[in-house]
């Protein structure tokens, strides 16, 4: 008799959603871990993934980087969240401080203490619940410089990078070690897991909050240590930024990201396919979709084709989210069509 482990989060909540059980994917040529894998890391895959579709989460309840289950609450560092219905998701509550002086943080600041945390019975529980077949990706949010402005107020976390920059580079080295020790808990109890989506905003809507080459100093150094382990582990690297980033993707790929998410409201996309298309991995909703609320399938097949045919030549993989129906529709023309025409690249 298989025991039977408590779930955490409460339906309807983004994190509840992501350990759902999703519908089998039909037979496919190779797995679909194997070729999403591939297209992520620029490796000819044999057809064009689907984001999201293609994936299981991997979102662990024992990983207290939120208060869990996610209602207001505290999580594992002490700091206050609540929620936003109108955003849909938690926000660190105005005026939370859990680090009064960063000068005195390496006498004062407690880190989690997670010696305690049954891994191994959370991880046989979230990997019940995966499809071999898919990938299996870890998200793994609150990324440093997000956990830095979480415990103390937003304006006074950008000035340390003026006003203490060696103490700073000494707190985001502790907490890359962190991320890794954390991490590799994952890898080591909750089944296989074929990529990291690391979460870590660094821009507004006009532009990244810190100029190029103090990015390169304070930041670049810390991020690539711990992309560097989970490359070291043979998975793939996505980032989730939101901001403008665009001007910190030369880095991006210094640092070994395979993909990022860019938010298409405040950056240029088109731009980085065709500048960085061959170097970086760029999911991409497929345009038209949504024009109208009823199409007939010929032309949800034709809009997928014209997709396809623009993106063959760059690392691009297809967003279908629509209406169930004509995603349905989608989802199958990208899979057929793509496998032909990357089968004629291959000759």
């Amino acid at each position: 008799m298989t025991k039977e482990y408590n779930w955490k989060q409460l339906p309807g909540t983004f994190p509840w959603m992501a350990q759902q059980k999703k519908a089998p994917i039909e037979k496919r040529v190779i797995p679909v871990y194997e070729n999403y894998k591939k297209a992520i890391m620029g490796q000819n895959p044999v057809w064009m993934p689907v984001y999201g579709w293609e994936t299981n989460t991997c979102w662990p309840d024992e990983m207290v980087e939120h208060p869990v289950p996610e209602v207001d609450g505290l999580d594992w560092w002490g700091v206050e969240w609540v929620m936003v219905e109108k955003a849909g998701g938690m926000m660190v509550k105005p005026g939370t401080r859990v680090i009064e002086d960063f000068t005195t943080w390496k006498e004062t600041f407690k880190w989690p203490d997670y010696s305690n945390v049954d891994w191994a019975t959370d991880g046989e529980k979230i990997a019940s619940n995966y499809d071999e077949d898919r990938a299996h990706v870890y998200q793994c949010v609150e990324g440093l410089f997000e956990r830095l402005h979480e415990l103390m107020p937003f304006d006074e976390s950008l000035l340390l990078f003026y006003e203490e920059p060696e103490l700073l580079g000494e707190w985001f080295d502790k907490c890359a070690d962190y991320k890794i020790d954390t991490t590799a808990k994952i890898f080591e109890n909750y089944g296989r897991i074929d990529g990291v989506l690391y979460h870590d905003d660094w821009g507004t809507q006009r532009a990244g909050f810190f100029s190029n080459e103090m990015f390169r100093e304070m930041l670049f150094p810390y991020e690539k240590k711990f992309f560097d382990f989970v490359k070291g582990q043979g998975k793939f690297v996505e980032l989730h930024s939101c901001g403008r980033n665009m001007q910190y993707v030369p880095m991006m790929i210094e640092m070994g990201i395979d993909m990022w998410s860019p938010q298409a409201n405040c950056n240029d996309v088109d731009w980085l396919i065709d500048t960085y298309g061959e170097q970086m991995t760029f999911p991409m909703a497929i345009p038209g979709l949504n024009d109208k609320e009823v199409m007939d399938e010929a032309e949800i097949r034709q809009i997928v084709r014209d997709f396809v045919d623009k993106y063959k030549d760059r690392r691009v993989i297809a967003s279908c989210y629509t209406a169930p129906q004509k995603a349905e529709i989608a989802r199958d023309e990208v899979y057929k069509y793509s496998m032909e025409v990357y089968a004629k690249k291959q000759k």
